[in-house]
Parts: structure tokens; sequence; C-alpha cells
């Protein structure tokens, strides 16, 4: 018989998992009680691990997953945390780690149907779920991917492969008339756009940058305005993107009045709702949020807002032949045939991935357990709570309350002798080193996490709320420790200034 140097016994596996659930749930329990991030440099996290070469000999599994659980619980950033307000990480449902822990262990291969039948069938219903939690329609194409990026990129590339007028795929990005297409987007678009220009060959110079309100939503005359000078020059507008909550301060843009200037020009409407989409099932949601239902396509995190465990990213096309011209090929050692009536759904054919994970699971036992109304109330409440955060910024006497839409929050530390000289170039010069500073040094210390916004030439606090742990005490800690530290960094800087 074989040596099976991979393999445990089913008692060693049911111990072996016993006890690493007891130590998760413990996790979860301390968790509150923890830093939220480690003050560590790269070389201290580096010698924890050690620098050996690869083991000649196999270790104990159990001294193993000790000392993994041990690395993660002590020195990770925990996004999990209460008090993590840092970029768009959210929370993740203990259900979607047990479904991942279920999902590995009976490993499907998602690239098609024969290889993942129930799997397939799951994804494909976690899929029409995502889509109808947002209002956009069930029975549009979609595929789960690793996150925004993937998922705004699959959608772009369906988009340009339908809207190009040349065979795109023989061709190539240039094609036989050397027109160039043309992608929109307001300012303040996640850099997807521009991976995704230079990766599919369209180039950066395909992107233009339509200007915004004060607001920092997209503004339509400026967006005509640029369409129609493209169409002028010979050119091919064909992708205009719409922002469901922009990474930097939660910015809305206009989403009917851009599917209406869409589908008077006949481009390509879609819509960037990896973090703020969720929040259209909200009654008192903004009218502009209403427009993802009239998008081409709309690409959407479950790992943010729908709180699911990373990676979990979702791209909906309304119609589903654009995905499958897009992506299907069919090499000869693939024989995935199925019955003309009851056709499989092969995913090796709806996205740029053969071989596929099934990420499905985690997003597909989270919204079974929470539902549609509990979804409801978590992001309301994540919502209610960075407006309280914003109020009480505005209440403090050294906290400059600047932004807050959807659950993010931006402001900054100003002391009170320098809140006349804010329209001084020294001072804001000041003002911006102070608050990278505080930045850091509240990172650091490892109470709150924030990240940053710049906003005009300001550099801001950013407080981004998608964690259904956080109560309404961590919202008053980040206000209280950004004025304790942000006191305690001007008395270090002033004397320079």
């Amino acid at each position: 018989m074989r040596e099976k140097a991979a393999e445990l016994s089913p008692e060693q596996f049911r111990a072996l998992g016993h006890e690493l659930v007891d130590q998760i749930a413990g996790f979860l329990v301390d968790l509150r009680e923890k830093p939220v991030a480690p003050d560590r440099t790269p070389a201290q996290v580096r010698s924890l691990i050690g620098d050996r070469g690869v083991p000649e000999q196999g270790e104990d599994p159990q001294a193993i997953l000790r000392n993994a659980a041990e690395l993660l619980f002590d020195h990770s950033t925990f996004n999990g945390h209460p008090r993590f307000f840092g970029y768009i990480t959210s929370s993740a449902s203990p259900i979607g780690a047990l479904a991942d822990l279920l999902a590995a262990s009976v490993n499907p291969n998602l690239g098609a149907w024969q290889l993942s039948p129930v799997a397939t069938e799951i994804e494909r219903q976690a899929v029409r779920w995502v889509a109808e939690l947002i209002g956009f329609p069930g029975n549009c194409g979609g595929i789960m991917v690793s996150g925004g990026n993937m998922a705004n990129m699959v959608c772009l590339m369906a988009a340009i492969r339908r809207k190009a007028t040349w065979d795109m795929r023989q061709a190539g990005a240039a094609g036989v008339s050397r027109k160039r297409l043309m992608l929109y987007a307001s300012g303040e678009v996640h850099t997807w756009l521009h991976k995704g220009a230079d990766l599919c060959g369209l180039g950066l110079d395909s992107v233009r940058a339509v200007a915004v309100d004060e607001g920092r939503a997209m503004r339509i005359d400026d967006l005509r305005r640029q369409i129609k000078a493209d169409r002028d020059a010979g050119l091919e507008p064909a992708f205009v993107v719409g922002t469901a909550g922009s990474v930097g301060t939660g910015a809305i843009d206009p989403l009917p009045e851009i599917a209406r200037l869409c589908k008077d020009e006949g481009l390509w409407f879609h819509v960037d709702g990896a973090y703020g989409a969720p929040a259209a099932m909200l009654a008192d949601v903004s009218p502009a949020m209403r427009g993802i239902a009239l998008a081409d396509s709309v690409a959407i995190d479950p790992h943010k807002w729908l709180y699911a465990p990373i990676e979990a990213g979702c791209s909906l096309v309304r119609d589903p032949r654009a995905l499958h011209d897009a992506f299907s090929f069919h090499p000869t050692y693939y024989q995935f045939d199925g019955s003309a009536e009851d056709p499989p759904t092969n995913y090796y054919e709806w996205g740029p991935q053969n071989t596929r994970g099934f990420r499905a699971l985690k997003v597909w036992a989270t919204i079974r357990q929470v539902g549609r109304e509990g979804y409801q109330r978590m992001i309301g409440d994540d919502i209610a709570l960075s407006r309280a955060m914003f109020d009480a910024a505005a209440r403090h006497s050294e906290i400059e309350a600047l932004t807050q839409s959807l659950s993010i929050a931006t402001f900054r530390f100003v002391p009170t002798d320098l809140r006349g000289e804010r329209g001084d170039a020294r001072t804001n010069e000041y003002l911006n080193q102070l608050n990278t500073e505080l930045l850091a040094r509240l990172q650091q210390e490892g109470h709150v996490y924030l990240s940053n916004a710049v906003l005009d030439g300001v550099f801001a606090l950013r407080a981004c709320i998608v964690n259904f742990r956080t109560e309404l005490e961590d919202v008053a800690a980040v206000i209280e420790e950004s004025a304790r530290v942000g006191a305690m960094v001007d008395r270090e800087l002033r004397v320079r200034y």
C-alpha cells in the first residue's frame, strides 16, 4: 500500500477540527479586547515564521495548526474587529467561515457542471440571490470571482466584445478599423478601470475622467460633452461606469440619468457597486442608487457589504449571452456536453478561469442565514453609525467633519488655534502633514483602524463601517482617539511649524 503523506485518519481529522474550531470560537469571543492591528515591522513578522528552507521531513499536523493559529491570532490586522474602519473590508460571517471549510473539504472544481453538479447549481442560485437583493434582474448572467477588480473587469471584457464593431477575438483590441473604444467614468472611479483598460489592450488613453460635482458625483453635462467630442474625433464611445459608492467618500453617481444617456447614445452602462450596491435594498436609499436596475452590468463584492469571508466578488450581466460570447472556447480536451432540453452550466465558458473554487458556498450560506430583512437591518445600522460618527466629529472642537455618504465618514484633526487659518496654504500643508502622521500613529497603536482620503488636496481621515460587530461606543472611540493622538502629534510637530 502506498504512503499517503497528506492524509489524516478520520479520528485525526475530527480531533484536529474540534480543537481548531474551539480555538476560533475563543478568538471571536476575545476579538474586541485585542488590538485592531499589531505594531510590528515586516522584519519582525518574518522572524516569527523563520527563514528556513523547505522541510525535508513532514511535521506533526497538530503542531502545525497550533502554530498557525497562534501566528494569525496574535499578529494579524483584524478586519472583523468592531473598531476596524479602514478600506472596505467587512466583518465576515462565521457561517461563511464554516462554509469555506466545507467547500475546501469536498473541493469541487466549478469549471464544469460534471465536475461540480450541486456546487454549480448553488452558485447559480447564489448569483441570482445577489442580483435580486440589489434589484437587478434575477435572470441575468453572472459568475463568482475573486473580488471587485475582477468582477468589474469581467463586465468590461463582456462589454467591449459586445460593443466593438469588429471581431475583437480575432483581430484584437485595435481591430481592422483602428478605431479606439472609449471608456468613461468619474474622476472618483476605482483604479480597476485603468488596470482593466491596460490588461484588455485598450490603453490608458481610452479612459476619460468625467468631472464631478460638489458631492463628488459624476456630472452628466461633462459626460455628454466628452462623448460628443470623442465621436467628432472619430473615436468609438463604448462603455460608461456609474459608481454606486466611491471608495473614497461613498459618493453615488446619478445612475438613472447615466442610464438614459447611455440608452440614447447606444453605450454599455456598467455600475461599479462593489461596495455600495447592497444599500439598494434599503427603503430609504438615495434615488440615484435605484439606477442599478437599469444597468447592462453590475459588479458587487459579497465580501464587502454582504459580510461574506474573502474572497467573493460577483459579476452580473443583464444579457447572459454577452458573458458567454466573451469567454466561451471549446478545446478538444473538454467534453462537457449535456442535454439540449436541460443544458448544464459550465462556468469555464462564463469567465476567465477554467479551474474555479467553490466561492459561492459562503455567500449562499450567509444569505440563507441572514435573509433580506437581516441585511436591511445590518446595512441600515452601519449607515446610522457612520452618520453618528460624522455628527460627533462635527461637534468636536478639534475635529473638522468633511463628508458622509453611505457608511463612509471623512474628517480631520484641526487644532483649535488653527481653525481660523484653514484658507492659508502653509497652514493646510501643515494640517496635511499632521493628519498623515496622525493616521500612522492610530494604526500603530491599534485602538482604532482608519484609512485616508484626499479631498481636493486635503488629507482626510476616513472611516468606513461595514461591520456588524461595531457599536456606538466604537464610533465614539474613533473621535476620542483621533483628538487625543492628534493633540500629541501636534505638540511634537508644531516646533517645526
